[in-house]
């Protein structure tokens, strides 16, 4: 046969949900046989494929993706496929004529080691990997690379013994044997079937670290955590996140594991943070090993979090998958859900709720509001990998949340259960998800699925009266949404309002809605399903202070509090949460007017309302130091951005600097004290209390270096030379890297020299740096881009420099002579050239520029314009790089 190639993929179609239509074909087995060489590796596909009448066209072609694919063979039933029925034109592979039930074998070559691209087959290390989701496996062989084509596979592969001793797929290894040229092969079968998008492969030189665990049926599962030699010491705190997840979701949802093995591997080069593979999750590095000198207390929650929703996708993902793209919260937006609760279980729930929903307004807040804004479940795409977003993710982790609220845990529970007797081993949608809500509670979801369909955030204001006569207190609730770039026009949503009241004494009062019998002690729920909604409570004793939206009950801008009431619930509200947030909202609505008044040219004081805040949040640091180094956070420039109509970065720098000074010169002597006695003593542990007090400590070294900068510089160089944990040293080097001083320069020389051999603790090294704020930042990060130890083909070393600088370094990146803008541009267009979805994900960073200055929207519309210029820019940064330009 002729030599066929499908090139890689400059796609540019959109995909609309509404055409969506059933696949021509269904798949029922795939067999892989994989001859593995990082040059040249030969992959057979034998695949029985039988029409699909729900297509509704019996006499459609067979379509099969492929991508960068060599074609060596197709044959029909065993015969060689005639060249009038073979078509590849736009990186699909088209036989006509086919039968209506057939087997298919395909061979094909790749080149693992010229895959840059990280998606598909590729090697890292000189070990091989993959990476399917979303459209990876068209880069492997020709096929229906969609996710309602589930089959059952089996993986056969093929290499040098002696330099691939590991050969891991997924399922279970079924057979295997020595070849007599030196070669061995590993045949896995998943009995399971599943998409395309969850089939992996590893093979390498791998150290392995290994247990077991017991299943809540008896069942014994064998563990394996697969890593590069010299690792195997950073892997413990992973294998115990594995089976506590494992145990949580036995005792929350009642879910088992259902093979007899879970392996993990890691990889240092990968796009994402890990992958759910049926039986086999392939994690980024930096999410599986961890040590208290390499990684820091952020380092270890996060390996937890991401080793149990990769590990709780074995159910809401694998045994049920999407049906298409559009769907993609169904499986992500409830695998975090889970993830959230388990945090709150295995955690403090109130303190793992802040974290959070900080980290959803951080992220996908500034999505909704920008020209990025789409609904939860996009109506249409262009490249899918642009669209794992955090509005996919943790807006539709809140979505399922705000279904639980409305219906109740047990009644969740059952929907759960009925979600999935209905749709196990199958590729389901969002309505089949809440159908299964709906069966279990009866409750009219008509409405509530605008959530799913409207973008943007709304906001929910609030306007309290009470009448002393009547002994009544009306609560008016009203919403609005701001249009959005591709949404003028909006319909109210439904939102819960979970809620109580606070009397005069900052004590609980008990709640009576107009008509009802009998009182609500503690937490309600009020449903607001229109513009605005009155509730009238009776016998209300004295005018309370109302307390909205505890445990953040929707995904919506409050407003309406006055500072005396914020006051009231940061230190009498029963709920964490809302005390949290309460504090948080007063220093957030201080510093805006300082800002207002840096603007206006005013001198800064600082507010005695906040000073006192402030003192009675360091007063817990003996009773709850987590607590306590949250309170004396300070909003960030993200937050403070946020409630501004036009975003003055420098202001806010300045602001936050000089509030941070105060409060330090303020209370120098108890956070001296405070340092003096928290930080690491003894072993190391990662119990709640332990963070709380590493926190504290780091939180009072800032307050005292802002206070007194040359007595904090000599503290941050003792604590980087002599403290026992990453997350001190790192923090004392952050503070450090701020300063524009030799003491500074000492100190990242020294780190680099320890730890330029550990390429995670290299990322911090560079990520420390991109977050400077110190004046020559900028700089030194050019400079940065061109160091030895910089590589454009390493995701995390690209994201530690360019995506830590653009998304979270606002007074540097927003420079007002452009070259913040003109540095991330240019590395853009270079990263673009190496891999197309980590240069599309940072293209980002530019999406805000209709809320900055005129001087600096040009500058930002000129970067943008700039990269869209390019010619040889892929088709993943063109759609993100237009949207952000466009809307």
């Amino acid at each position: 046969m002729a030599d066929h190639t499908a090139p890689i993929a400059h796609d540019t179609a959109e995909h609309r949900l509404a055409d969506y239509r059933p696949p021509a074909f269904l798949v029922d087995t795939v067999d892989l046989i994989f001859d593995l060489d990082p040059a040249a590796t030969r992959v057979r596909a034998t695949i029985a494929l039988r029409r699909n009448p729900a297509h509704g066209d019996p006499a459609a072609p067979l379509v099969l993706d492929g991508e960068d694919l060599t074609l060596e063979s197709v044959a029909i039933d065993g015969e060689p496929c005639p060249e009038a029925q073979l078509t590849i034109a736009d990186h699909m592979l088209t036989l006509t004529g086919v039968p209506d039930d057939f087997t298919l074998d395909t061979t094909v070559t790749i080149a693992p080691d010229r895959n840059t691209e990280l998606s598909g087959l590729y090697v890292s290390g000189g070990d091989f990997f993959t990476q399917c989701e979303a459209e990876g496996f068209r880069r492997i062989t020709f096929f229906p690379d969609r996710p309602d084509v589930m089959a059952r596979y089996s993986a056969t592969l093929i290499a040098d013994a002696a330099r691939y001793p590991v050969l891991l797929s997924n399922g279970n290894p079924v057979d295997r044997g020595t070849n007599p040229d030196g070669r061995h092969w590993v045949k896995w079968v998943d009995p399971h079937p599943k998409p395309s998008y969850l089939f992996a492969l590893v093979a390498g030189d791998l150290e392995s670290v290994h247990d077991t665990f017991t299943t809540a049926s008896g069942r014994t599962v064998a563990l394996g955590i697969y890593v590069r030699r010299g690792d195997e010491d950073r892997v413990a705190h992973a294998m115990e996140c594995l089976k506590r997840s494992m145990r949580w979701d036995e005792t929350a949802f009642g879910l088992e594991y259902d093979l007899d093995i879970f392996n993990i591997a890691a990889v240092s080069d990968f796009n994402m943070g890990a992958m759910e593979n049926k039986g086999l999750n392939i994690f980024n590095t930096s999410l599986v090993l961890a040590r208290p000198d390499t990684a820091t207390d952020s380092d270890y929650q996060r390996i937890d979090r991401v080793i149990a929703h990769e590990y709780f996708h074995n159910w809401t993902g694998d045994r049920i998958t999407c049906r298409d793209w559009f769907q993609l919260s169904l499986k992500e937006g409830l695998t975090v859900f889970r993830d959230q609760e388990y945090g709150a279980d295995t955690t403090e729930a109130s303190l793992s709720r802040i974290d959070d929903v900080k980290m959803l307004r951080f992220r996908q807040f500034p999505e909704d509001a920008g020209p990025l804004a789409h609904p939860v479940r996009p109506p249409a795409y262009r490249k899918i990998d642009n669209f794992y977003t955090a509005t996919v993710y943790e807006k539709g982790a809140e979505v399922v949340r705000m279904i639980r609220t409305i219906i109740g845990r047990e009644a969740f529970r059952r929907g759960i259960d009925i979600y999935f007797e209905r749709h196990d081993n199958t590729a389901a949608t969002i309505e089949d998800f809440v159908a299964a809500m709906h069966a279990a509670s009866g409750f009219d979801f008509t409405g509530f699925m605008r959530w799913y369909d409207q973008s943007g955030t709304p906001n929910l204001s609030f306007e309290g009266r009470y009448d002393a006569a009547a002994r009544q207190y009306h609560l008016t609730l009203r919403q609005s949404l701001p249009p959005t770039t591709n949404q003028p026009a909006s319909t109210p949503f439904v939102i819960p309002v979970a809620m109580g009241l606070l009397g005069p004494n900052g004590d609980e009062t008990p709640t009576r809605l107009h008509g009802e019998a009998e009182p609500v002690m503690g937490t309600r729920l009020l449903m607001l399903d229109a513009a605005e909604a009155r509730f009238t409570f009776t016998d209300v004793a004295a005018e309370p202070t109302p307390s909205l939206l505890r445990g953040f009950s929707a995904p919506v801008r409050l407003t309406g509090y006055s500072r005396a009431q914020l006051a009231t619930l940061a230190a009498h509200d029963t709920d964490g949460f809302n005390r949290w947030e309460a504090g948080h909202e007063h220093a957030t609505q201080i510093l805006l007017d300082a800002i207002a008044g840096e603007q206006r040219g005013e001198s800064f004081t600082l507010d005695s309302g906040l000073r006192e805040a402030m003192s009675a949040a360091l007063g817990l640091a003996d009773t709850n130091p987590a607590l306590a180094a949250r309170m004396l956070t300070l909003p960030s420039a993200e937050d403070l951005a946020a409630r501004m109509a036009i975003v003055d970065p420098d202001a806010i720098h300045a602001v936050q600097t000089a509030t941070r000074a105060a409060i330090g010169q303020a209370m120098i002597e108890r956070f001296r004290a405070t340092y003096a006695r928290t930080g690491t003593t003894g072993s190391f542990s990662t119990d709640p209390a332990s963070v709380g007090r590493r926190a504290l400590h780091n939180i009072t070294l800032a307050y005292l270096m802002a206070a007194d900068p040359a007595t904090g510089i000599t503290l941050a160089l003792e604590q980087t030379r002599a403290a026992p944990t990453m997350t001190e040293v790192l923090a004392a080097l952050a503070l450090l890297a701020d300063t524009a001083t030799p003491e500074r320069d000492d100190a990242l020389a020294a780190f680099h020299a320890k730890w330029r051999d550990d390429a995670l603790v290299t990322d911090k090294w560079f990520r420390i740096q991109a977050l400077s704020t110190a004046p020559d930042a900028i700089e030194r990060i050019e400079a940065l881009s061109h160091h030895q130890d910089f590589d454009l083909k390493n995701p995390n070393r690209v994201r530690a420099l360019v995506g830590a600088f653009g998304m979270a370094n606002p007074l540097r990146f927003h420079a007002a002579n452009g070259a913040g803008y003109d540095f991330v541009a240019r590395m853009i267009l270079a990263i673009d050239q190496v891999n197309r979805q980590i240069a599309a994900r940072t293209v980002e960073v530019f999406a805000g520029w209709q809320r900055y200055d005129p001087a600096r929207q040009d500058k930002m519309r000129a970067a943008l314009d700039r990269i869209l210029a390019a010619n040889t820019l892929s088709p993943n940064a063109r759609e993100m790089a237009t949207r952000a330009r466009h809307g």
